[in-house]
């Protein structure tokens, strides 16, 4: 998925989804950006939750983005240290790029 000319999905396209954890709970979240790092895509997601403590405030998950021959997406958990922080510092530069667009 190529959101090189735009890292962050518009604010008008809010697209949400539902999060099921193992122990049950689930978490409502907002797909924030779909981005390409190392030849694989990723997701961004945040949660959407009025009610979060200060703890929770500024949140995100990160998934590996995966879409069938349907179109159908799923969500794949990040597999190493590694790979969480490659991804993470991809990124940053998106949020760092944008930054830099608005100034």
């Amino acid at each position: 998925m190529d959101n090189q000319n735009n890292p962050l999905l518009p604010e008008d396209d809010d697209i949400c989804v539902t999060l099921d954890f193992e122990d049950g709970s689930q978490k409502e979240c907002e797909i924030l950006t779909i981005f390409e790092a190392d030849g694989r895509d990723y997701i961004v997601l945040i949660p959407t939750d009025e009610d979060t403590d200060d703890e929770e405030e500024g949140d995100i998950y990160i998934y590996r983005y995966h879409e069938d021959e349907e179109g159908n997406p799923s969500l794949e958990e990040l597999q190493s240290d590694q790979e969480y922080e490659l991804v993470e510092a991809r990124f940053e530069a998106l949020l760092d790029e944008l930054d830099m667009e608005e100034d």
